[in-house]
């Protein structure tokens, strides 16, 4: 008997389908971020990060040019299991030889072809797409659609309409909806004197951008968060202010779990907004004291988000992204190591016996369902997890040195 025949019937004894978990698992797709692999400097000109966000370390072998982006994607993808998405930032616009003679609020979708060509050609579920409202010289005083100067809010209105037509277009190409995800890094170092102002303007701007979109197509999402570097005082888009923004439109809140106070759980957040929203769209990170984007981690606050997601059903419902940028180790290492991660938490929360414990709990047979819950916890998940990996045909325990492989090859060798 195999490692994981042992552990199919070790699940069974708990009432928990290995099989059935194992074929949902590689059906639930990830939105996988094409900024881990540069430092999120993108390729339209900008030099640095600036708006609130910062990617520290310097190890060797970032991704300059499209080509070589392209290459490491490639190969990170190959060793992360299940369906993918990819998750483009405005700023990877190919631009040629236009460089320079177009500006954010001119992109139009024939920048973003070469990546669709790109993603089809890796048998990816589709693309997703972000606004760039930050590393620009046309953020005036820090702020973008919340800006005082109306030639600057125009600019990003611009830019943020030119962005929906981009991802209807985007969406038509792999005949799945496309989710345009809004932040901006707009707010003040220091107590503002006037509050209310900025969001009104940052309602007018959004009201512009969302006048008129292919809703077929395209699924906005509006993403706050607490502060940022420059801005430690007052974010103009706070969630008070989008939670209450997208009911009102009928768009999608995005939770990203850096962007609140430590002692806050997204994972508590998510069956909040179910039971208000058809989507909810997470960005997936690990915060630590603050939104510092580490690498994701199979710890418990990822396990607590995927139990949510499945035990509610709602692995339609929830859009899940990966978003972080650590330039202190081996970026495709970063990238696979979160991306397993995330579907190994999902594969974690379909093993639960998830109907048993909501039982226990609607009876109020609270000592029952606690021993439960930790009886779980020691079942051989790592022999199911194996399997999994071996029925996609991705590399198991090992996949680090097939990572070293290529930078010793390809990465040591960049300038």
């Amino acid at each position: 008997m195999t490692y994981y025949e042992i552990a199919k019937k070790r699940y069974a004894d708990f009432g928990v389908d290995t099989e059935t978990a194992l074929r949902k698992v590689a059906e639930i797709p990830i939105g996988i971020h094409c900024w881990q692999g540069d430092d999120v400097i993108g390729f339209d000109g900008s030099e640095s990060l600036s708006g609130g966000i910062q990617t520290t370390g310097n190890y060797p072998g970032r991704a300059r040019t499209f080509e070589e982006l392209k290459s490491d994607i490639k190969v990170a993808f190959s060793l992360i299991p299940g369906k993918k998405r990819l998750n483009l930032h405005a700023s990877y616009a190919i631009l040629g030889e236009d460089k320079g003679k177009v500006d954010r609020d001119g992109y139009t979708y024939r920048y973003f072809e070469p990546w669709v060509e790109f993603a089809k050609e890796l048998g990816l579920d589709g693309i997703d797409f972000n606004p760039t409202f930050f590393g620009h010289p046309k953020m005036k005083d820090g702020l973008s659609l919340s800006s005082p100067d109306e030639a600057t809010r125009k600019f990003w209105v611009e830019h943020g309409k030119r962005c929906m037509e981009i991802a209807a277009d985007l969406g038509k190409a792999f005949k799945k909806p496309c989710l345009v995800n809004i932040w901006i890094p707009d707010g003040f170092k220091d107590v503002p004197s006037d509050r209310l102002g900025p969001r009104l303007r940052l309602k007018k701007s959004l009201d512009e951008i969302l006048e008129n979109y292919e809703r077929e197509w395209v699924i906005p999402a509006v993403e706050s968060k607490v502060f940022g570097i420059g801005v430690e005082s007052y974010t103009v888009g706070s969630n008070e202010f989008y939670q209450n923004y997208a009911a009102e439109k009928g768009i999608c809140c995005l939770l990203d779990n850096g962007h609140y106070h430590p002692l806050e759980y997204v994972s508590d957040k998510i069956p909040a907004l179910l039971a208000f929203y058809d989507r909810v769209a997470l960005h997936v990170t690990r915060g630590v004291r603050w939104d510092s984007d580490h690498v994701v981690l199979f710890e418990d606050e990822l396990k607590e988000i995927a139990k949510e997601i499945v035990r509610n059903d709602a692995t339609e419902r929830v859009l899940i992204g990966l978003d972080y940028f650590d330039a202190s180790i081996n970026r495709i290492a970063a990238w696979v190591t979160g991306g397993r991660n995330m579907q190994k938490a999902l594969l974690f929360a379909l093993l639960q016996p998830n109907a048993e414990l909501k039982a226990l709990q609607d009876s109020a047979r609270f000592t029952e369902l606690m021993n439960l819950q930790e009886e779980v916890k020691t079942l051989p998940f790592g022999a199911v997890w194996e399997e999994y990996l071996s029925r996609a045909g991705v590399v198991g325990a090992d996949w680090l040195s097939e990572v070293k492989k290529y930078e010793k090859e390809v990465l040591s060798k960049r300038g």
